[in-house]
């Protein structure tokens, strides 16, 4: 599954994504899914309140879990009904999804991770995935490769404006 484009008709608003997890992991299977949330959290990411690099993505007993994701308070609510701004949250994935990746992240040793967090469609959705961690070394031949390749499609534009 590709990554969400910032916006566009299909209805996909980013709000946060989490570019360090891109970095710190090599990204190896990717899920859509839905959270469980109040109504105040979900003004709260209609704001951007929301922090996504901390966060983390567990799977206790049949159910998948979204742990240190940290909303900010909706500055119009009331201090009644106010939630926990880190509590855990519950992930919405099919039991065939959830099974297939407790059986991943216990054969391969990965961890789940998750990558952005958007409204498609008007509801709140996180993008988990698969990661597999990176050494030190292997993320600087990453940033290496990553910059050989934009000077590469650089010149290429270079070269084709002049043979116009």
């Amino acid at each position: 599954m590709s990554p969400p484009a910032k916006s566009g008709p299909t209805g996909v608003k980013v709000i946060a994504t989490n570019r360090q997890a891109r970095r710190d992991y090599e990204v190896l299977d990717t899920w859509e899914a839905g959270m469980v949330l109040m109504g105040s959290e979900v003004k709260s990411l209609r704001e951007a309140k929301v922090q996504i690099s901390d966060a983390y993505a567990r799977i206790i007993g049949n159910e998948a879990w979204i742990v240190g994701l940290h909303i900010t308070p909706y500055s119009h609510a009331g201090v009644q009904g106010a939630a926990d701004t880190d509590r855990d949250r519950k992930l919405l994935l099919n039991r065939k999804e959830i099974d297939l990746i407790r059986a991943r992240l216990e054969q391969e040793r990965l961890t789940l991770v998750p990558l952005s967090l958007y409204f498609r469609e008007g509801r709140a959705k996180l993008e988990v995935g698969l990661g597999r961690g990176r050494r030190e070394i292997d993320k600087r031949q990453v940033i290496a490769q990553r910059e050989a390749d934009r000077e590469a499609r650089r010149a290429m534009v270079r070269g084709a404006k002049g043979t116009d």
